[in-house]
């Protein structure tokens, strides 16, 4: 959910596939660009189901903790696996989105992000940027403000979710052949 989308009805068409596709999803949250809270609870609405991975809080993309606290989380691939293999067995038809944090240590510092992203949308709405075109600015205007860190921490967050997202898949698989006739 963008911010100011009670107003505007800006809401990612990912929300919606995600409500309607048997996936499991490997995140570090959505960017802080986005209204945060908002995008959890249409989530919760559209049946969308989200785990912490290690945490009980929400990440914010570039940072660890977003402020929102989550209602389940899990603390191993195998767990996830077992999750996934609940939500089969039911017959869910939404996603499973795994919000994986990034390391404290690795996330961008809060404060410059706060000044990055105050300054970005101080310069959308000075520049009348709206609609779609909203979020590519601000990425951008972050990115330069930041003086391309942010692109450094978007690569630690492909990382780890890729190296998460193949821990989930080998418990997944293992968990198969547990279960398959000899």
């Amino acid at each position: 959910m963008h911010r100011g989308a009670s107003e505007t009805f800006d809401e990612s068409a990912d929300l919606t596939v995600l409500s309607r596709t048997p996936i499991t999803v490997i995140s570090a949250g959505v960017k802080a660009i986005l209204d945060i809270p908002a995008t959890l609870e249409r989530l919760e609405t559209l049946g969308v189901a989200v785990v912490g991975y290690r945490t009980s809080r929400f990440p914010a993309f570039w940072l660890s903790d977003s402020g929102c606290d989550l209602d389940w989380r899990a603390d191993s691939p195998a767990e996830i696996a077992d999750i996934m293999a609940a939500r089969e067995a039911f017959g869910e038809q939404a996603a499973l989105l795994v919000a994986n944090p990034l390391p404290p240590g690795k996330q961008l510092d809060p404060r410059l992000l706060d000044d990055a992203l105050a300054d970005a949308l101080a310069a959308a709405a000075a520049q009348g940027v709206r609609g779609k075109a909203v979020s590519p600015f601000l990425l951008e205007e972050i990115q330069r403000v930041t003086g391309g860190v942010s692109v450094g921490v978007n690569l630690d967050i492909a990382r780890g979710n890729v190296d998460l997202a193949a821990r989930i898949s080998r418990s997944w698989s293992e968990r198969a052949e547990a279960r398959a006739p000899s």
